[in-house]
């Protein structure tokens, strides 16, 4: 059984400060932030100053291992926090991730697609009914410094963000790429967004970071009950293979061509058009698709 102690990365500065938590691998088959947190407390070494930086760049071993999203029990640690001390192994490793994350006081969790979505470059948070923790959050994901701060509806519960919510910790998360390769541009661009973030909280060596302009382009916060939950849009009606004929972050319009479907079995092939006008915000990258299957989704925005 996992112990999460065991992948668990300390640094401390000279001074008190914030109790920074830093968590990757929550899904087994997303990988630069893996790499990022491994990088990352490279990078920490010497500039930190302030605080403590606690660093897991595995959260979940068994999913990890099996290449996979869920854990050898099928279960998805994203689904079922807080956990259990003495349940499966997933339980039992969200129960230890959520210990730590009410320990903590400010959260990122690093994400991508893993093998099935390629995402566009973004920092969430879920709108969170305090306004001090809901400001904090804000100041988090803008200084992350991706093109897209997206704030969602703070109802779904089972997730690292909503045990930080209940805890009243600030908490951001992190989606870039997928698509089962691993790019070092997505490695390198969440080492940039986590110190960036550290160095906002203040935990830096003054003159550690260097003064970047903003590279935010969209900012949107929507709180309609389930807007964040990626899986659920533009679910396939149709088996076979998917050809995407769009690209992340491309603006579509309502009808535009978004993928064909083909079956060899039955010899068809059925277009895929946008439900919506927007921002391209994820694709399916995994080609076999079955009914109810996502092939992506749209982020309505004003640039």
């Amino acid at each position: 059984m996992q112990n999460q102690q065991q992948f668990l990365i300390e640094l401390n500065g000279n001074d008190e400060g914030p109790q920074a938590l830093i968590v990757a691998g929550v899904h087994g088959d997303e990988y630069e932030p893996m790499i990022a947190v491994m990088e990352l407390f490279q990078k920490l070494e010497g500039i930190l100053a302030k605080g403590r930086v606690s660093l897991i760049a595995c959260a979940n071993e068994t999913a990890y291992n099996a290449a996979s999203r869920t854990g050898a029990d099928g279960l998805d640690l994203a689904r079922i926090c807080p956990g259990a001390p003495a349940g499966t192994v997933s339980e039992v490793a969200a129960f230890d991730l959520s210990e730590r994350i009410r320990n903590c006081s400010h959260l990122v969790d690093l994400h991508t697609g893993g093998a099935l979505f390629d995402l566009f470059p973004l920092c969430g948070y879920l709108l969170h009914p305090d306004p001090q923790v809901l400001d904090a959050q804000r100041q988090m994901a803008a200084a992350f410094n991706f093109p897209l701060v997206w704030g969602t509806d703070a109802a779904p519960d089972g997730r690292t963000l909503s045990v930080a919510r209940d805890a009243g910790v600030p908490a951001v998360y992190v989606e870039y790429g997928g698509g089962n390769s691993v790019q070092e541009t997505i490695v390198d661009a969440c080492v940039e967004g986590c110190l960036n973030v550290l160095d906002h909280l203040g935990m830096l060596t003054a003159g550690a970071r260097e003064k970047k302009l903003s590279e935010v382009v969209y900012t949107v916060e929507d709180a309609t009950p389930g807007g964040g939950f990626l899986q659920g849009k533009m679910v396939s009606a149709s088996d076979g293979i998917f050809l995407p004929k769009v690209q992340v972050g491309a603006l579509v319009e309502k009808g535009e061509e978004w993928g064909v479907i083909y079956d060899p079995l039955l010899r068809q092939q059925r277009s895929v058009t946008a439900d919506s006008s927007g921002l391209v915000l994820f694709l399916r990258r995994h080609p076999r698709v079955h009914p109810g299957d996502s092939l992506g989704g749209i982020l309505p925005v004003n640039k």
